[in-house]
């Protein structure tokens, strides 16, 4: 498979960016980039600790200007954060730089995949379900406007969600299908 545009993956925090991130790069040949990940390493810290020492306005700064960078690079597969959509200028950034695939989850799969997680700032609240559900409705609509494609994440495997992401990029002509088995017809 030979992308022709970089692929950014968008959605609520636990919707599994930097997991199927990571499977959707090696399939199609890709490096694979967690844009929360840059960010760690140029701040030299967590970023729930960023977040605590300097606030969310100084971490979406910083988020924008990686957005930035890492979208306008070399052909990747790109994990962002789960409110990178929150900047018009990310969203700018996402739509017209590559293909963006919204991974779509409900709040309360969301909560069953996050419950017991203590990484994820924004979850460090006395009702993460309640937490979900009002990051989903602020985002969902920013995700949405942002992204080419919606894969609902549910219940399917990583290699399921793999596989859908793959058949939309390829029904968009963006990859190439695999070549037809040795000694096989291809189509005039």
């Amino acid at each position: 498979m030979n992308p022709t545009q970089s692929v950014f993956l968008v959605g609520l925090p636990g919707s599994g960016k930097s997991t199927v991130g990571r499977q959707l790069a090696r399939r199609l040949g890709l490096p694979f980039v967690d844009s929360d990940h840059v960010i760690e390493q140029r701040i030299g810290s967590s970023i729930r600790a960023f977040f605590d020492r300097e606030g969310e306005a100084a971490f979406r700064d910083l988020e924008a200007q990686v957005i930035d960078e890492v979208t306008a690079g070399p052909l990747a597969v790109i994990a962002t954060g789960g409110g990178a959509v929150l900047r018009p200028e990310n969203r700018v950034h996402l739509h017209e730089r590559g293909r963006v695939v919204y991974l779509r989850s409900t709040p309360e799969d969301l909560f069953r995949r996050l419950r017991h997680d203590r990484h994820r700032p924004l979850l460090q609240v006395a009702d993460p379900l309640a937490r979900l559900k009002d990051l989903h409705a602020q985002r969902h609509p920013l995700y949405a406007e942002t992204a080419h494609f919606a894969i609902d994440t549910g219940r399917p495997s990583v290699a399921t969600l793999v596989n859908m992401i793959l058949m939309q990029l390829e029904l968009a002509g963006l990859v190439s299908s695999a070549p037809p088995p040795d000694g096989a017809d291809t189509p005039p």
